[in-house]
């Protein structure tokens, strides 16, 4: 009487990346599945029982091994459940060497066996062990090659100005492998560049269109690094940025012209904080974005000089700015130490107006003596500069400087949320 094989239990893994789309040959995971599986019914014989068990990645590259089905898979054999794993070919497990050499020591460690079906692989003897370090070899050799003639081509497409596909930006819709205008989107991404010559901020322009419930190009809130990347991206100007080192002239139509795009090189570089410490020319800037000329009507961009090693800051007009010649405006430059001193002067009598405290008496429910308390004399004075920053943004719609006085524009809401947050802090 014949001894009956023991039952050795068998899985089908089957891998499937982007690379493989050319490779007619083994391109389905469909195809892998019905070669292993008839591979293990010829074993029979010898005991050989396919699991209906499937450990299937599709989309995923041979050279590393975080694929979801060959963990989930190593897992299994770790807890005892695989005897034999089959594969179409060995690069369908990996194409990396060091990685294979890994796996094949674990498959030893948890005693499973590997057969390939096209490439008559087992590992259960030592030739087998010797073919399967050679084919490695050359599947490493194949991948390379694939990498390098993937990095050529993408290259040239570059060269020649050609979009190469990934994440397409604000502003463009990628229709036929080509990048075509959204009227609408421009016209956000023309705002964002405007706005940035003239106040230099991308927090409060995060916060605006936040505020008008505008969306990044994935459907999410505004912040600050979204707009310095919507700044720094060379798309707007009809330009391919390759690798950070070159730049190339590409078909698609630009949106930014170049003296926007120059203007907004200017300043980033300007605002660009120095390494050095001591080299430091940034302060607060509670009036960015906020003040504006009462002459021209223009905002007021802040602006720094330095004599014999000491920094003077202003607030200065945009149009003086920009004049070529001898501007008209009397406003022009002023002191920024100045204006700012006027601005929480005039906020102290705000504070301590009559209509004023009834109105945020009315929408917090407080004495209007309580609210005069908080905002005791010499309160703006007192202030450090990052909190006077802070409030100014929070509570300043508009300051407009004229030759005699200055105007200031409140946000009531602002200030009734100041009132409620320093009443949280009392509690």
């Amino acid at each position: 009487m014949t001894e009956k094989q023991p039952k050795k239990r068998c899985i089908v893994y089957c891998r499937k990346s982007v690379e493989d789309a050319e490779m007619q040959e083994f391109n389905s995971i469909d195809a892998q599945r019905e070669a292993g599986e008839s591979y293990i019914a010829s074993q029979r014989a010898n005991g050989w029982v396919c699991l209906p068990t499937r450990y299937d990645d599709y989309g995923y590259s041979g050279g590393n091994t975080r694929r979801p089905g060959l963990q989930q898979l190593m897992k299994d054999c770790e807890d005892g459940l695989v005897d034999i794993i089959v594969v179409y070919k060995i690069d369908r497990l990996s194409r990396s060497i060091c990685d294979f050499s890994e796996l094949i020591k674990k498959f030893d460690e948890y005693g499973v066996q590997f057969v390939s079906v096209t490439q008559e692989i087992n590992t259960a003897s030592s030739s087998g062990r010797m073919m399967l370090n050679i084919l490695m070899t050359f599947a490493q050799y194949e991948r390379e090659i694939i990498s390098e003639r993937t990095k050529d081509k993408l290259f040239a497409s570059k060269r020649k100005g050609m979009y190469t596909g990934g994440c397409v930006v604000l502003g463009y819709k990628s229709v036929n492998k080509k990048l075509v205008v959204i009227p609408e989107e421009a016209n956000l991404v023309r705002r964002i560049f405007q706005r940035y010559i003239e106040i230099q901020s991308p927090k409060v322009i995060a916060a605006e269109l936040n505020a008008e419930n505008f969306k990044t190009k994935t459907n999410k809130p505004w912040a600050t690094a979204a707009v310095y990347r919507i700044l720094n991206n060379h798309t707007y100007i009809g330009e391919i940025n390759y690798k950070g080192s070159t730049i190339y002239e590409a078909e698609h139509e630009a949106i930014i012209d170049s003296e926007t795009w120059e203007r907004t090189r200017e300043i980033l570089a300007a605002n660009n904080p120095i390494k050095d410490p001591s080299k430091r020319t940034r302060r607060d800037i509670p009036l960015r974005g906020i003040i504006r000329c009462g002459h021209c009507g223009c905002p007021m961009m802040p602006s720094y000089a330095k004599k014999k090693g000491v920094t003077y800051y202003y607030y200065l007009c945009e149009k003086h700015e920009k004049s070529t010649g001898l501007s008209d405006c009397p406003i022009k430059k002023v002191p920024a130490g100045m204006v700012e001193s006027l601005v929480q002067e005039q906020l102290g009598r705000v504070f301590h107006s009559h209509d004023i405290l009834t109105e945020l008496a009315e929408k917090t429910e407080l004495p209007q003596r309580i609210i005069s308390d908080m905002f005791r004399e010499n309160f703006w004075q007192e202030i450090t500069p990052a909190e006077f920053t802070r409030l100014s943004q929070l509570i300043l719609d508009k300051v407009t400087l004229h030759e005699d006085h200055i105007d200031l524009d409140i946000k009531s809401d602002g200030m009734k949320s100041i009132i409620e947050e320093f009443t949280e802090d009392e509690e």
